[in-house]
C-alpha cells in the first residue's frame, strides 16, 4: 500500500506546497480534486482540459516528485436538483483529464435526486416509513440506476477502470447494501472508497466492511472519528450542530489516531491486505481542532509503521 495525501486536506496551500509535504510525509501519490463539493484549491479541471501546456506543467510538478495521481477526485452531487447538471460536467471533465493523465480511477459520490421535478434540495431516505417515504426510496433509485449505468460506460471508454464511491451518508450509497445494489446493478467499475470516519458514527465496522467487499474496495480514506461521550448520549449519532462547535457536537471528525489508536487501525490495515487491497491510503484531513499540515503530519507518522 501506499501512503498518499487528499490534497484538500491542506487548502491554504498552493499546489507545489501540498506536493511538497507530501514528499516529506513519505507519500508517493497524491489525490487531487476536479470541484464539485470540493473548492478545487489545487486544480482547474477545465484548464487542464483544454490546455496541454498547463496539463504538461501540472504532471511534471508531479513527476519531478516522485509522486503519481493516485485518484482523481470529483465529491459531485449528481442528480441534484439545483448544483446536479453542473456537477455532471465536472465529473465529465474529471473523466476526460483522468484519460489525458493516465489515471484509471476517480472517486466521487452517488448523488441523491429530489423528491421532484420542482424540487430544490435532495431528499435521503434513511428510515423505512411512512410509505410514502418508501415510494420516494424507489423512484430515487430507478434515477440512480439509470444515472450510472449511464455514466460508467462513458468513463470506460475513456479508460476508467474503476468509479469508487464514497459511502457517504445522504447519498444514495452510504454502506455495504446499497453499494452492492448499484454495483450489481451497474458493474464492477462501481466500488467503494471506504472511510472509516463515516462508517464510525454511523456504528459501522470498518475492517468488516472491508472484508466483506472484498475487491469491491476501490479506495480508501484515512480519516477518525472522536465522540463526546456526554453529548452522544444525549443527541445520538444524528447530531446536526454545526462542526465548527465541535464541543458541543456528540462526534467530529479528527486526525487519525486522535480518535481511535491502533486497536482499530492495525486490524483496519490488516484487513484491507487480507482481501488483496494494493493501492493507495489517502489521508483526508478535516479536523476543525488541528492545524491542517500539523494534523496531516501526525496522521502519517501514524499509519506509516502500520502499512504492510
Amino acid at each position: 500500500m501506499d501512503l498518499c495525501l487528499y490534497t484538500d486536506s491542506v487548502p491554504d496551500l498552493t499546489l507545489e506546497e501540498a506536493l511538497d509535504l507530501t514528499v516529506r510525509l513519505g507519500g508517493t501519490a497524491v489525490e487531487i480534486a476536479a470541484g464539485g463539493q470540493s473548492s478545487a484549491p489545487h486544480m482547474d479541471v477545465f484548464t487542464l482540459v483544454n490546455d496541454a501546456a498547463e496539463r504538461g506543467k501540472f504532471a511534471d510538478a508531479l513527476a519531478s516528485r516522485g509522486l503519481r495521481m493516485g485518484a482523481m477526485n470529483c465529491s459531485a452531487w449528481p442528480m441534484h436538483p439545483k448544483v446536479g447538471a453542473r456537477h455532471v460536467e465536472i465529473m465529465k471533465a474529471a473523466v476526460r483529464l483522468a484519460e489525458q493523465l493516465g489515471v484509471r480511477k476517480i472517486v466521487t459520490m452517488t448523488g441523491n435526486p429530489g423528491e421532484s421535478p420542482d424540487a430544490q434540495l435532495t431528499n435521503w431516505i434513511f428510515y423505512p416509513w411512512p410509505p410514502e417515504n418508501i415510494e420516494l426510496l424507489h423512484r430515487q433509485w430507478d434515477e440512480t440506476i439509470a444515472f450510472w449505468q449511464k455514466f460508467a460506460p462513458f468513463a470506460a471508454d475513456h479508460g476508467v477502470e474503476q468509479i469508487a464511491l464514497e459511502l457517504h451518508p445522504l447519498h444514495m450509497v452510504y454502506n455495504v447494501p446499497t453499494l452492492l445494489r448499484l454495483r450489481e446493478a451497474v458493474g464492477p467499475i462501481i466500488g467503494a472508497n471506504v472511510d472509516p470516519s463515516h462508517m464510525f458514527w454511523q456504528r459501522m465496522d470498518p475492517a468488516a466492511v472491508v472484508r466483506t467487499l472484498g475487491d469491491a474496495v476501490h479506495h480508501v480514506h484515512l480519516k477518525d472519528v472522536e465522540y463526546r461521550t456526554d453529548q452522544l448520549a444525549l443527541a445520538g449519532v444524528l447530531d446536526n450542530r454545526p462542526y465548527s462547535t465541535p464541543e458541543e457536537r456528540a462526534w467530529t471528525f479528527r486526525t487519525v489516531g486522535h480518535g481511535h489508536g491502533t486497536e482499530f487501525w492495525a486490524p483496519f490495515i490488516d484487513a484491507l491486505a487480507e482481501v488483496g487491497y494494493d493501492d493507495v491510503v489517502s489521508i483526508e484531513n478535516e479536523d476543525p481542532v488541528q492545524d491542517a499540515v500539523e494534523g496531516v503530519t501526525d496522521a502519517a507518522r501514524f499509519i506509516k509503521p502500520l502499512l504492510p
